[in-house]
């Protein structure tokens, strides 16, 4: 990953961010619109961490030169772009998702942010290496790439109903740290084979993630964290 910022002490504190969570790594630290592009040229990273305000262009103008750049470069992979910014205008935004920026944040914000920001983009890697061994997309592999469909648009396989989901999805979310089915079940009002079911479609669908908890006898348990 190479951290772009024009503040020296901003961008060390992204940097030792990154560097804590497990599968990222800094390769570089570019605190211009020039450096960040010639970094980039020489060390091809997977991931930018981006500032719109930079002294000499801003990241708008970077992300296009980076673009422009892996285009000429049919061989160069392309790297996906995280702004982290204080620009808020309605312009910069619209422009950076046209521009193909894979997400946003507004400074400041709470590290966490940054960090689930940074699974998202671990989940989508995950997501395309899963359809590039298949050769095919499913729906949901697109809904998670393109974005979230609004509630309620997802076809659920027989059975299960959509305010059921939602209300499941809700639970889920409102515990970041994860719950086993037990503790879903009784946060949602429901029994506790009808919030196993849902979990599982969730965790089956990517939207959820499954995590064994050993500890005593008998077997492990399952909890679940939503990262959809």
């Amino acid at each position: 990953m190479l951290v772009v910022d024009d503040d020296f002490m901003v961008a060390k504190v992204h940097s030792r961010c990154v560097s804590a969570m497990d599968g990222f790594a800094v390769v570089g630290v570019a605190h211009s619109g020039a450096d960040a592009l010639r970094a980039a040229e020489r060390l091809r990273p997977d991931l930018l961490l981006l500032d719109v305000y930079l002294p000499d262009m801003d990241g708008l103008d970077v992300l296009r030169g980076l673009r422009a750049a892996e285009a000429r470069d049919g061989g160069r992979p392309t790297a996906d772009v995280l702004f982290i910014t204080a620009a808020r205008d309605a312009g910069t935004v619209r422009a950076a998702l046209r521009a193909g920026a894979l997400h946003y944040l507004i400074k400041p914000f709470h590290q966490a942010a940054l960090r689930e920001q940074l699974r998202h983009v671990a989940s989508l890697r995950t997501r395309f290496d899963s359809i590039a061994v298949h050769g095919q997309a499913r729906q949901e592999d697109v809904d998670q790439l393109f974005g979230t469909r609004p509630p309620g648009s997802r076809e659920l396989p027989k059975g299960l109903a959509a305010h059921t989901a939602e209300l499941v999805e809700r639970t889920l979310r409102a515990h970041p740290g994860g719950l086993s089915a037990t503790e879903c079940a009784e946060g949602g009002t429901l029994s506790r084979v009808s919030a196993r079911r849902y979990l599982e479609y969730f965790t089956a669908t990517g939207r959820a993630e499954v995590t064994l908890r050993y500890g005593g006898t008998g077997r492990p348990e399952r909890r679940y964290r939503w990262v959809g």
